[in-house]
């Protein structure tokens, strides 16, 4: 079963790549060394900021699920943006690593002016910094345009929460292409980085209006937790390991923690607690084979890195991440 479903996803991946024109060398000419050059920055970036590369990884989904891959969430409000995606809701105050995106984006054009687009960029540190923790490394397509326009009612309805059921979050990824296999693989991005207390404190204490925490979270999960987060403190934004065995690292031990109860966000311990059986056999599967989870992994990101790409003649090449040329 595991493997015929790795094999529809590789065709709709070959697919997908045909249609949008993208290619793994399409820089073989023009920027040699892009790869190359994208993971020393992330990885001189990792020395100071061990949660950066998750930060990087996250940028890339949020970018992708709202306009296609085009580095919309990367543009600055101000001239023709008038509401930037940075401002939406799943993005104000929480994502993060936009100044190590320009510190690519300067490298890169040092060594390749005006060739490499941001959203090309977003796509390259994503396997970079998942490489650089620990994960599996795969070769990235390329190609992408930079998009013309933000969407911030888009990233306000689009990007998946940490608060929605398993039902809505499957609808969003069904909306960019993107099935029930690919929503269990990319949630273990969660294996590394941090969230605020304000994403998951309603699971602490009175949980669907019960006055108790959430019956699908560790007693002694719960516990340590709520000492984070008190009920009636201001920590909201204080951060807390989405992986409590091993946060820093890209590995399967996401799923061993959703069987044990232990998923941080509501939308991750869904997937062992929803009665969903696909999605309980998914997490059994990939507690049980890290192999198979990278597998399976590499290519959810190629599905995902292929929603409704901009390619030539369409948008531009930024020259700066951050506004539009």
């Amino acid at each position: 079963m595991f493997c015929s479903i790795i094999l529809s996803v590789l065709i709709t991946t070959l697919v997908h790549e045909s249609n949008a024109q993208l290619s793994s060398s399409f820089y073989s000419s023009t920027c040699p060394n892009v790869s190359s050059i994208v993971r020393s920055v992330v990885q001189q970036a990792l020395q100071s900021d061990p949660r950066i590369g998750a930060s990087l990884t996250r940028l890339h989904f949020h970018d992708c699920f709202v306009n296609g891959c085009d580095a919309s969430v990367l543009l600055d409000q101000g001239g023709n943006i008038t509401l930037s995606e940075k401002g939406a809701v799943p993005n104000n105050n929480s994502a993060r690593g936009f100044d190590v995106v320009d510190k690519i984006k300067s490298a890169v054009e040092n060594s390749c002016p005006g060739v490499v687009s941001c959203a090309d960029i977003l796509a390259l540190a994503a396997e970079a910094s998942v490489s650089l923790g620990g994960g599996p490394s795969w070769n990235v397509v390329l190609g992408r345009r930079d998009g013309v326009i933000a969407n911030q009612s888009g990233a306000n309805n689009s990007i998946p929460t940490p608060f929605e059921s398993l039902a809505n979050i499957t609808a969003k990824f069904a909306a960019v292409g993107l099935n029930i296999t690919d929503l269990v693989a990319l949630s273990s991005a969660h294996t590394f980085g941090r969230a605020q207390c304000r994403f998951f404190n309603q699971r602490l204490f009175n949980w669907s209006g019960t006055g108790s925490p959430d019956p699908t979270l560790s007693p002694s999960y719960v516990a340590s937790l709520q000492q984070r987060c008190p009920q009636n403190g201001s920590s909201g934004t204080t951060l807390n390991n989405l992986d409590p065995s091993s946060p820093d690292t890209f590995d399967n031990n996401y799923f061993s923690n959703l069987i044990n109860n232990r998923g941080l966000l509501q939308t991750d311990q869904e997937l062992f607690s929803s009665n969903n059986t696909v999605t309980i056999s998914l997490v059994n599967s990939f507690a049980g084979n890290q192999t198979a989870f990278f597998e399976a992994f590499v290519q959810s990101m190629i599905n995902m890195a292929n929603i409704s790409p901009l390619t030539a003649p369409q948008g531009q090449i930024r020259s700066n991440c951050r506004k539009l040329n």
